[in-house]
């Protein structure tokens, strides 16, 4: 396998798509998602869910957040129940409302939440999953994001002053973790991102320090080893390619830096799985 496998679950002309969880989901292959982001609410089941290289024990009633960027797969042992709601890109950048957008900029940092109201959860799920049905190929994304907004606002809980406040670091934070993820080379250099985005090193590593407690520098640092374990695991593209995929011209260099966050070189890290 020359490169991770991308799936696609959206429909055509849909951005956002909702519906119950597959009874028949088991066992799956580790991949990513094509431009939009999962949440996954179980009410029942068991197994394990692994995402990025970290298993988690599926322990319901539980909800799962999966970006774009992230890879992950199945094993689960029991057959199934709850919901998947899956949202491209684009139907959060057209969204004209700046509280929905940071709720899911919020929700988006974490990896698993147990919720509490799970009762009020699967009602909005089960209302999502009508409308989404009804409205068949003419799409109502209105209503489906006033519940989604529902649904976020119940998953987490941030006061408003403080959603008006972080509002603008947000906003650069993830338009930081957007350009990590484009899928181009990757580029060690913080300048570089901060000229993207029309500000200074400085302030990008402020806003990276106040919104995920790391320095841009070691979010970045962060990002290339992970895509680099990636695709050494999931791949079979020589040390080298992975290397010259991760922006480094140099394999010695790539070498060095990849032994200096992991305690291996590449080579050690891929035999020793």
């Amino acid at each position: 396998m020359s490169q991770i496998k991308i799936k696609d679950k959206t429909e055509y002309k849909r951005s956002i798509k909702v519906a119950s969880f597959k009874k028949d989901v088991r066992k799956t292959k580790p991949h990513k998602h094509n431009n939009y982001f999962e949440i996954i609410y179980l009410s029942n089941t068991t197994g394990t869910h692994t995402i990025d290289l970290e298993t988690y024990p599926i322990n319901p009633p539980m909800v799962f957040l999966i970006r774009k960027d992230q890879m992950h797969c199945w094993d689960i042992t029991s057959e199934p129940s709850g919901y998947v709601v899956i949202i491209k890109k684009s139907f959060v950048d057209d969204s004209l409302d700046l509280e929905m957008k940071h709720l899911f900029s919020e929700i988006s940092k974490s990896t698993c939440i147990y919720p509490e109201d799970t009762l009020v959860i699967e009602q909005i799920l089960e209302l999502m999953t009508n409308e989404y049905n009804s409205a068949k190929q003419i799409e109502n994304n209105m209503v489906l994001e006033g519940m989604l907004k529902a649904l976020l606002a119940k998953l987490i809980h941030i006061p408003k002053s403080q959603r008006e406040q972080h509002q603008q670091q947000s906003n650069l934070f993830e338009a930081f973790k957007a350009h990590l993820n484009q899928g181009d080379k990757l580029v060690n250099n913080v300048g570089y991102y901060a000229n993207l985005l029309n500000t200074t090193p400085q302030n990008l590593n402020a806003t990276c320090r106040r919104e995920n407690k790391m320095s841009a520098a070691e979010f970045l640092s962060e990002h290339i080893i992970i895509e680099a374990k990636r695709l050494l695991i999931y791949t079979d593209l020589t040390v080298i390619e992975v290397a010259f995929s991760l922006g480094f011209s140099d394999n010695s260099h790539f070498t060095k830096y990849f032994k200096r966050f992991t305690g291996k070189t590449p080579s050690a890290f891929r035999n020793n799985l």
